[in-house]
Parts: C-alpha cells; structure tokens; sequence
C-alpha cells in the first residue's frame, strides 16, 4: 500500500510541477486519466478474448457439428459472454487504482456489477433462445406451446434482473424489493395484463391440449381458418389458406369457441358429406329390360341377384306401366333405389374411401322442394385438402354421369338458359 501511495503521489506532484496547476485539480486529473487507461485496459481485453480465445471456441464449436454448438453460434452466446472479461479487468484494476479513493472505487465497483447483470441476463436470453430452437421439430414442441414458456421465463428473468439493478443503485438488499412486490400487485396486474393472461391461458391451452403449432384451427369471430405457425405468450398466429396472418390474443382461445380440426388429421379420414338432388319425377320402377340391362354393371350383379330372390318373379314384371296392380300387387325395384345401391357399391369398392371404424352412409333425406337428397356420408384416407378436395370431385363427377344410365335427373334450379328453349305461340 505504501509503495503505490508513493507512485500516486508522486504522478500527482509531476502534474503540479509540469503543468503547474493546482493540486486539487492534479487530482482529479490523475482521477480521470486513471479511470481512461483501467477502461483502456478493459477494452484491450475484450479485443483479445474476441481475436484469440472466442476466434478458437468458435472454431471448435463450428468443428463439432452439432445443433448445440450451431445454435449457440446463431444466437451469439460465445460473443455475449466475452463481454464479462473486460468487467473482471476493470474491477480487479480499480480495487488496486482506486485504494486511496473509496467514493471513486464504489463508483465503479457498482456500474461494473450493473454491467454484469446486464450481461449475465443478456447470456441467459441466448440460451434461453437456444433451447427454443433445439426443441423446434421434437415431440414436446407439438405437444407444449414452447415459445410461450421461453417468454413466460424470460419475463421473470428480466423482472430479477431489474430487481437486482435496483438493488444494486440503492444499496439495498434484493430482499427489500421482493417483498415489496406484495404492495405493487395491482400495478403489476395492470401493466402486465395481457402477460398474466397469456401464461395463464398458456397452462390451460397446454394442460388440456386444446391448440399446439401445426394444427388447423377455424374462428369464425376474428377471422381465422388456417394453420397455427407460431404459439406465444400472448398470441396465436394463423395462416390462412389465403396466406394471410391473423392473429389471436391467447387467452380468446379459452374464453371463446374455435374449431380444432387435429382430431380429424389423426384419425387419417376426412369426412365427405354431400348431397346430390334427384329430380322426383325422374323416380320411377325399373322394368324387366331394364334390370337386365342394368345386372351387366359389375357393380350391381350381386345386389340384384339378391333382389330377385327377395322380390320374386312376379315384382319384375312391371312392362305395363299404365296398370296399377301389377305395380303394387308386389315389391318393385325403383331406379333410385337401384342407383342408392350403386353409390354403395361404388364407394366400397373406392380405394380412397375409408371402410372400417368410420361412418360409412348413403342415405336419402326427407324429399324437399328441390327434390329428394341423397347423401353420400363416408371418409376419405388422405387428409391432405387438395387430394381430398380431388377424390370428392372425382366421386361426384362420377355419381353425376352415371345418373342418366339410371334414367334419372338432378335437380337444377330453371336457368336463362332453359327458358330459351321454350318456344311461345303466338295468337
């Protein structure tokens, strides 16, 4: 102690002496030339820990290949921790400078650990980031909304870290502001209104399974029908299939209704549900000709077959249309009957359609004034929209054609078109 009083006194008498001022002012400026050369000094280190020693660990961390060291790369991990060595030179630096001036070397001592504590929360973000990025593709991130957690964590870090700057201006212990928090509930509660309510919405979104990332959600109220791309603190993102973003807040997903439709894709069937409307006056008995002609359709050979024994002989013979009796005297075949046996058979026989576990259904609905549905209820196994948008239209266009051979009709709303082939006599 007493040789580096010496050299302070002694730099300080050659300031007077040379530059002749006053010895008041010698000090101070032995004072600041000290604290440049300690912050000289400070950066110095960190330019040699960023040229040598960060230069090496990146190499090696480049060297391994791994997502670890890759990410902690991306997110500048090595980069912000460097940054703690000039803190460690300037603090060791000063405790010797600064002996004889303990308001100067407090000074310094508590802008050095509010450095730290900024960089200590700036390192704990990278791997906080980092960890997010290495759970991106796993089995948790599509069962837990991982980003929302990393927020929820990287507010209660930043809150004690600001505790501990606090604490650390006003010399008081970080005790003192912890519980002091108590008192400051509802201001914490305004402020932070919208981050209470995403975490919380967060809990209850994870521990009931309600949305993850990649699930298809529709909500009608703030216009979402689209994939769930990104589940944070406080919103929900969806991109529409126009490729447009909406955003949820998190807590909306609790408090209103919204359609999941990830039950669907695991199931691996989609549900077609479509009706095709029979004209009622093309519904009519099929006569004898015409079930012949009609048992060369592969499709439909068994299904008559069976018919024929449970009808007899006596219900096919229905030539003489004009007559009652023999119409009503006995079980018939309709054509819309036969074409409902049709879509069945047809649909079974579909390598598309789902045939076990699911609803499988061709049925006829009460007749309308449009004329008398008939509903293909069935599942497709590729729930992909456009291959499934494409077997639908494939199955329809199908039935549709066939309609004709049945002799019957789809109803259709009269068109400009069909008036125009009406021709009026004139008087």
């Amino acid at each position: 102690m007493q040789l580096r009083s010496e050299l302070e006194n002694y730099l300080i008498d050659s300031f007077v002496e040379f530059l002749r001022i006053d010895p008041v002012y010698a000090e101070y400026l032995f004072l600041v030339l000290a604290l440049l050369s300690i912050l000289g000094l400070g950066w110095l280190s960190n330019l040699l820990v960023k040229r040598f020693l960060l230069e090496f660990v990146r190499s090696l961390a480049k060297k391994t290949k791994t997502k670890l060291a890759r990410f902690l790369l991306e997110e500048g991990f090595f980069l912000r921790i460097s940054h703690i060595a000039p803190a460690f030179v300037i603090s060791s630096l000063s405790g010797v400078v600064f002996i004889g001036y303990p308001m100067v070397h407090g000074m310094v001592e508590m802008v050095v650990n509010l450095y730290l504590v900024c960089i200590t929360l700036w390192v704990l973000d990278s791997i906080i980031d980092t960890t997010y990025k290495l759970s991106l593709g796993s089995v948790i991130s599509s069962k837990l909304p991982i980003k929302g957690i990393c927020q929820a964590v990287k507010v209660v870090i930043y809150v004690t870290g600001v505790i501990f700057m606090l604490s650390i201006l006003l010399e008081k212990s970080p005790l003192y502001f912890f519980s002091g928090l108590g008192a400051l509930t509802a201001v914490l509660l305004l402020v932070f209104k919208d981050v209470i309510l995403g975490l919380v919405a967060g809990i209850q979104l994870t521990a009931n399974n309600m949305v993850r990332r990649g699930d298809w959600i529709e909500m009608p109220k703030y216009g979402a029908d689209g994939d769930v791309v990104d589940v944070s603190l406080t919103t929900i993102k969806v991109q529409n299939f126009d490729k447009t973003i909406t955003t949820i807040p998190s807590y909306a997903l609790v408090s209103d209704a919204f359609k999941n439709w990830r039950g669907m894709s695991e199931s691996g069937g989609r549900r077609i549900k479509r009706c095709i409307q029979l004209d009622l006056s093309s519904i009519r008995f099929l006569t004898e000709e015409e079930i012949e002609e009609l048992e060369k359709i592969e499709l439909l050979n068994g299904y008559l077959t069976i018919k024929r024994k449970e009808i007899g002989e006596r219900g096919l013979h229905v030539g003489e249309v004009g007559m009652a009796a023999p119409l009503l005297n006995a079980r018939n075949l309709t054509n819309s009957g036969t074409f409902r046996a049709y879509c069945l058979e047809y649909l079974r026989a579909h390598p598309s359609i789902h045939k076990k576990n699911m609803t499988f259904l061709v049925r006829q609905l009460a007749p309308t004034e449009k004329g008398l549905p008939l509903e293909i209820y069935v599942f497709v196994n590729d729930v992909r929209w456009v291959h499934y948008e494409g077997i639908q239209s494939d199955i329809f266009d199908h039935l549709l054609a066939c309609l004709p051979i049945f002799d019957l009709r789809a109803y259709q709303m009269p068109s400009d078109a069909s008036f125009s082939k009406i021709s009026f006599g004139t008087s």
